[in-house]
């Protein structure tokens, strides 16, 4: 697969920074409408050690975290005036987890835009590992307005 945005160019336009950046690569993007985020999970994560000893599973929060911070691109990419603009998820509907997620799984986040108004995005995501769903959500996020200096 193409590599659309590397790890260098998602620093640049998320503000998210170790250890809870949690893209590593973007592999397809139409601005608007849809865009395909990976991350490679490893048993080196953070949260491994305690989810749960000698059985790591990535813990659902964290996918659904990653998946939305795959969303954020499509909209900083999408609307480059938001690039400095937090953006926060509003509200998560039809959360399905399907199968674990484990150290070693490389995780594909599929996102499509539903629907958008103004600086709120409904965004319906699917996440893979090896064409098998893992995990599916409904999300809704606002992009901030910008902070007025005093």
């Amino acid at each position: 697969m193409k590599t659309m945005m590397n790890a260098n160019e998602i620093h640049e336009l998320l503000l998210h920074r170790y250890p809870i950046l949690l893209v590593d690569r973007v592999l397809e993007l139409e601005e608007g409408k849809r865009i395909v985020g990976l991350k490679n999970f490893t048993v080196n994560e953070p949260f491994m050690q305690g989810h749960f000893p000698g059985n790591p599973i990535v813990p659902g929060t964290v996918l659904i975290e990653a998946m939305a911070q795959v969303g954020a691109l499509l909209a900083v990419k999408s609307e480059p005036h938001t690039k400095d603009r937090p953006q926060y998820l509003a509200r998560l509907d039809n959360v399905r987890f399907r199968v674990p997620v484990i150290p070693g799984d490389q995780v594909i986040f599929d996102l499509q835009v539903l629907r958008r108004k103004k600086d709120v995005w409904k965004i319906k995501g699917v996440a893979k590992v090896e064409k098998q769903i893992v995990m599916d959500a409904i999300l809704l996020a606002v992009v901030l307005p910008e902070v007025q200096e005093e």
